[in-house]
């Protein structure tokens, strides 16, 4: 009985929890359509370097890259930004949606031992390494496959009645904030979103590193299964930030090496892309899904194809990097400030350029 009322009770949570996801969607969706700023030509919409910095800059602020990309479909989805501003946008987010791991590793590393310090960080610093070694050449084959002709006509989305069922959840509701300030709909639309997506944590399988930490197994140290381990955990959590963030206590405990967590990095920033996916199906916007699509092939290409032939040059590579970064306070602390400075930059530099 008791078993039954607990299932019970986590569908209920479940099925709010899409309730207000999809419906803080087609709230931002809503709003989107008629902010100036976020129109043609707006200051932070104005080029795809532009959505870029927004998606990177947004995604340190709300220690999640999800909410930022779902940000960016909406947008897509009401016309407000083009396709490939969208998919540049959706790239920044991923950019960002690690810095949460570094933050948690600082809380981490306060409470370690003096010898262990260093291990959470260091484990940060190459997450977020290589996070922007799969998202930024996967963006420029990203931006070639979006531009192929065949591939830009693809039209995949919800059966036609599926609008009509979002009409009726939604539609009372819409028709209510239709008169109401754009900003106002829109900003609701994200702390709705941003909300929804704190739920679904909570409905979601605890991953965390004591449910995982057993003996130290020989498969933690092979690259595929460690690999498909990344992307398991990223699909089952539906959050990069908390897939990465397992790797902080499973590293300062002694249960992951950090030279052997490439490759788990590189499998979460694939399937973490599966809540965007919904939230692209959830807009029924042919466009949000081809943007979604593209990027789970292009980072999925670039990573099997570095984890194939060139896995043991990257692996050396990132690990000198993260020595040099963390055995130096000022280099540390400028690596962490270029996280903001580099996406301000790019905004400034692309607004300026038009």
């Amino acid at each position: 009985m008791t078993k039954t009322l607990n299932r019970g009770w986590w569908l209920l949570r479940f099925l709010a929890t899409i309730f207000l996801f999809v419906g803080a969607l087609q709230l931002m969706k809503t709003g989107a359509a008629s902010l100036d700023f976020l129109q043609a030509g707006g200051y932070f919409v104005r080029n795809a370097g532009s959505t870029l910095g927004l998606g990177w800059l947004g995604a340190l602020f709300v220690l999640s890259g999800s909410p930022i990309a779902a940000t960016a479909l909406t947008l897509v989805a009401a016309g407000s930004i083009s396709e490939t501003q969208g998919f540049t946008m959706l790239t920044g987010s991923r950019l960002g949606a690690a810095f949460v791991v570094l933050v948690t590793a600082a809380i981490f590393a306060l409470r370690s031992g003096k010898g262990e310090k260093m291990k959470p960080v260091s484990t940060a610093v190459m997450a977020l390494s290589t996070t922007a070694i799969i998202y930024i050449p996967s963006a420029l084959i990203g931006f070639v496959i979006l531009r192929w002709g065949p591939y830009h006509r693809l039209n995949l989305q919800f059966p036609g009645g599926f609008s009509d069922l979002l009409d009726l959840i939604y539609g009372g509701i819409l028709d209510t904030v239709e008169s109401w300030p754009a900003i106002l709909v829109f900003l609701g639309g994200l702390g709705v979103l941003l909300v929804s997506f704190k739920l679904l944590d909570t409905v979601m399988p605890n991953m965390d590193g004591e449910h995982m930490s057993e003996d130290r197994l020989a498969w933690l140290r092979r690259k595929w299964p460690m690999f498909a381990l990344g992307c398991l955990v990223a699909l089952v959590t539906m959050s990069v930030s908390v897939a990465l963030t397992i790797l902080v206590p499973l590293v300062a405990k002694g249960y992951v090496k950090r030279e052997d967590i490439l490759p788990y990095i590189m499998g979460a920033n694939i399937t973490t892309l599966g809540d965007t996916m919904l939230a692209a199906f959830a807009l029924n916007s042919a466009a949000a899904v081809r943007i979604v699509l593209v990027g789970i092939i292009a980072t999925t290409i670039l990573s099997i194809v570095l984890l194939a032939f060139f896995y043991p040059q990257l692996k050396s590579g990132i690990w000198r990097f993260q020595r040099m970064i963390v055995k130096s306070k000022p280099r540390l602390a400028a690596f962490t400030a270029g996280l903001f400075l580099v996406p301000l930059a790019i905004i400034g530099v692309s607004g300026f350029a038009g």
